[in-house]
């Protein structure tokens, strides 16, 4: 085997001679270290030595990548390149230690893959960390809406709502969870929260307990998800402090009593808007929740067969008798959706946005962004002040029907039946099917009791709506 000094030169003229697989040029400078060429024309740098009687042989790599000489080192010191004949010394050292080049290089490689496994890990784990809280609440909603119903889902988008300008022109006040959606998910710590809790407590109780659920249970959705696993202290929602910032929960005891329904209905006659005077008393006479007797449309009204459908927040719908005095009222309301409005008022609206249509809600807003009608409870506040009544809640409203409901003792599985509340008992599950028939019996009868304490004379048209009076 010819030895020489290796030169650019002699490495760049090398070649193959015919008749041979390969063939090698060795270095008397650096032992061990060889140009090999092939009779494809290809040449490398190569290292061969002997550990333990065995010859062994590595490649260190491509004439065209590796110099022969040039150690090029950094600022600190550390050899950053170097040429062939420095890496096979190297190599020769590690012999000499009786340590296998091979598995050197191999532990070099996997402690390079290591490395930049880690780096890579930490780059990730950066971008993580700079996910904003509204990122992973819409992948919140989006992955659990097939679940929630539409009165949870509606309460999801309020809550993150981030205030402005509506469509319509009017403004939107940021929702309760407004101020954190903003945030990056690593800075909801326990206690940012327990801050937020503290103020939105001191200014929108109600909504500020509805928020603080759902965030605890959107920040437990997060340490079950792989993409924002371990992004939020697991103690934020559950530390005594933050709890201890709840409002206190005090059960509600608002309900008309039978003396004081004159004055209501006597107040909320009074209230000029259409809509809301009669959503007030279909809310009291159906013993309904507020969003839903709200989200009411007109296909939900039967005036043939005299039935309410309602959309329901535990069975998803109920369908309840539409007693003689609400079909009054709504039909009323009917009339007035399906009446064009004044011709010139009509072209005035058809030259600045589409051509009239009626409402489908049945307690429509023009002004609403939604179009359908969303806080009546201010006008109902003014109308128990003018009443003298105090504390008087719409969700108020739904609890007089379920006290009035006893004094024609009206049995309690029809109330629950009535008002959508889940049935407690076996039989109630499993057995008690009652037709819209036995419940319109019941209802008619706790409809005309109310209108007789209130003082209001109805008489129940056979056909079409006829007039309805106070008595005097």
């Amino acid at each position: 085997m010819a030895k020489v000094k290796l030169t650019a030169g002699r490495v760049r003229d090398f070649r193959c001679p015919a008749g041979v697989a390969q063939a090698f040029l060795w270095d008397t400078d650096a032992p061990g270290l060889a140009v090999r060429a092939t009779v494809s024309g290809a040449k490398a740098y190569v290292f061969q030595g002997k550990l333990a009687g065995k010859s062994l042989r590595i490649t260190i790599g491509d004439v065209a990548s590796w110099g022969i000489e040039g150690i090029v080192r950094n600022e600190q010191g550390n050899v950053v390149t170097h040429g062939a004949r420095e890496e096979a010394r190297r190599l020769q050292a590690l012999i000499d230690q009786k340590i296998d080049p091979r598995h050197a290089k191999a532990e070099q490689v996997e402690a390079a893959r290591a490395k930049r496994a880690a780096e890579e890990a930490q780059r990730t784990e950066n971008e993580r960390r700079q996910i904003p809280v509204k990122t992973a609440w819409e992948a919140y909603i989006a992955a659990r809406r097939a679940k929630w119903s539409a009165r949870h889902l509606a309460d999801h988008q309020k809550l993150a709502i981030m205030g402005g300008t509506g469509v319509r022109g009017g403004e939107l006040k940021p929702g309760a969870l407004a101020s954190l959606l903003q945030l990056k998910l690593p800075d909801l710590t326990q206690a940012r929260i327990q801050k937020w809790l503290e103020w939105e407590t001191s200014i929108r109780p109600t909504q500020a307990a509805l928020a603080f659920r759902l965030l605890r249970a959107f920040l437990n959705w997060c340490e079950e998800e792989p993409a924002y696993q371990g992004m939020v202290s697991p103690g934020a929602c559950t530390a005594k402090k933050t709890r201890e910032a709840l409002p206190k929960k005090v059960a509600k005891t608002d309900a008309l009593q039978r003396e004081q329904l004159p004055s209501w209905f006597g107040a909320v006659s009074q209230i000029r808007n259409t809509v809301i005077r009669s959503y007030l008393q279909v809310l009291l006479l159906t013993g309904a929740r507020r969003e839903e007797v709200a989200g009411l449309k007109w296909p939900d009204v039967d005036f043939k067969w005299n039935s309410l459908t309602i959309r329901d927040k535990v069975e998803g719908e109920r369908v309840i008798p539409l007693t003689p005095y609400v079909h009054a009222l709504l039909a009323e309301l009917k009339r007035i959706n399906d009446t064009p409005p004044a011709v010139k008022k009509l072209r005035d609206k058809k030259a600045e946005s589409p051509a009239w249509k009626p409402s489908p809600w049945v307690f429509s807003s023009q002004t609403a962004e939604s179009g359908r009608l969303q806080e009546p409870a201010i006008a109902h506040r003014k109308a128990c002040a003018v009443a003298g009544i105090e504390g008087m809640t719409l969700h108020g409203l739904r609890r007089s029907f379920k006290s009035l409901a006893e004094w024609v003792e009206m049995p309690a599985g029809i109330v629950a039946q009535i008002m959508g509340h889940k049935p407690s008992a076996t039989a109630e599950k499993h057995y008690t099917v009652r037709p819209l028939d036995l419940l319109r019996v019941w209802h008619r009868k706790i409809e005309a009791f109310i209108l007789g304490e209130a003082g209001i004379e109805f008489e129940a048209p056979k056909q079409g709506v006829k007039g309805m009076r106070r008595a005097k």
